[in-house]
């Protein structure tokens, strides 16, 4: 895996989206949702960060968890959107989309600030 390359106040803010965008492709593990997560360029997400992210979006509805046994080792907790996490997911990636790009807007030097709002 990588190396973090994003300050980590950035990362706290965006990781939930991003988990929802992993589990969006079906059930899966958590080491599995770490190496996407690395492999997507969001660094290394350690499982202290990420098991009790994954704990309050099961907690909150957005996720299902099934146990299944493992390959010649032990089992492993699956997790899944639920109904609500799907819709969740379709409904802050729009957002996060126009977020991002008003954010960019904002901050470059080179661009006049433009309020979406007016």
């Amino acid at each position: 895996m990588a190396t973090q390359p994003w300050p980590s106040e950035w990362l706290r803010g965006t990781l939930t989206l991003a988990v929802l965008r992993v589990l969006s492709d079906g059930p899966t593990y958590g080491y599995a949702i770490a190496n996407a997560l690395a492999d997507a360029g969001f660094g290394d997400i350690k499982g202290g960060t990420l098991y009790p992210l994954l704990s309050r979006l099961e907690t909150n509805g957005l996720v299902e968890t099934e146990w299944r046994e493992g390959d010649g080792g032990p089992g492993r907790k699956y997790f899944q959107l639920s109904e609500l996490g799907l819709r969740r997911y379709h409904q802050q990636a729009p957002l996060w989309r126009a977020f991002c790009e008003h954010t960019s807007n904002f901050i470059n030097p080179d661009q006049p600030h433009q309020n979406p709002e007016a």
